[in-house]
């Protein structure tokens, strides 16, 4: 393993049921940099953040996180390595019955030993970074949900992890709140030292803050390279992807029968 990269996964191969996910991929994650895994929808980005975290086990290959083999670690120490791992989910996922304040309190809680005395000043930090100090009372039901994605990484860096690792995190958000978020997640990786991966769709905003880029499709990588290299890539199937061309190597219709086959009623429904 390279002692620049932090995440290292070789020859991955994963299955779900009948469908192949991954066939052979290798990603290197290099340490204190942005790196995004883009990709059209359904290509597995999503279980490739799993795989990392430990949550799914590849069919084969190996994801290496700092040197550990995260797919042979006892449940203690997978449990550890997670502990330095901050998620920011694609919806947020705060516990809507729980103010903002309790929710960013909540990993602190779950798994350290600090006094409420500590907890306090780390939770209004927290806050602080994101820009949301005087919301720490509301409820999630009365944020907006720029503001609502800012709690989710007030809450995902709580336990100062050395990665953080970002699902579609600019989904759903107004051209507004994903200037905000960008500018969040380039300053906290800098600022704080982190190892970021970015899983998004958003081309041209992702790649405005990503050091290094992978675009996935089909099982397998289609280009990967700094942000300027991947634009100058020419290939029909990145091109088709990073300026969203309806016609391409991505086809509009799954695979079906012929439709005069189905109507005449041949096909068990």
């Amino acid at each position: 393993m390279n002692n620049q990269d932090f995440i290292e996964i070789t020859d991955l191969y994963f299955n779900r049921n009948r469908h192949s996910v991954f066939r052979g991929v290798d990603i290197a994650i290099p340490k204190g940099k942005i790196t995004a895994i883009m990709g059209p929808s359904g290509t597995g980005k999503t279980t490739l953040l799993r795989l990392i975290g430990g949550q799914l086990i590849p069919t084969s290959g190996q994801v290496l996180v700092d040197g550990q083999n995260v797919h042979r670690l006892s449940r203690r120490k997978l449990y550890r390595l997670r502990n330095r791992m901050g998620m920011l989910f694609q919806n947020g996922a705060l516990f809507t019955h729980l103010n903002v304040y309790e929710n960013v309190a909540f990993p602190l809680r779950e798994h350290t030993r600090l006094s409420e005395e500590m907890i306090r000043s780390i939770v209004l930090m927290k806050l602080e970074m994101v820009g949301l100090r005087g919301a720490w009372h509301l409820m999630p039901s009365e944020l907006s949900g720029g503001m609502a994605r800012r709690v989710a990484l007030a809450r995902a860096i709580a336990l100062d992890p050395e990665l953080i690792m970002y699902d579609e995190p600019l989904s759903g958000q107004d051209p507004i709140s994903k200037g905000v978020l960008l500018r969040l997640m380039r300053t906290l990786n800098d600022s704080l030292g982190l190892t970021s991966i970015i899983v998004s769709h958003d081309v041209q905003e992702t790649l405005s803050i990503a050091d290094y880029v992978y675009v996935i499709s089909d099982g397998k990588l289609i280009g990967q390279g700094t942000t300027d290299t991947i634009k100058q890539n020419d290939t029909r199937e990145l091109n088709q992807f990073l300026h969203g061309l309806p016609d391409g190597p991505v086809a509009f219709r799954y695979p079906a029968l012929p439709l005069e086959q189905d109507l005449l009623g041949d096909t068990q429904i």
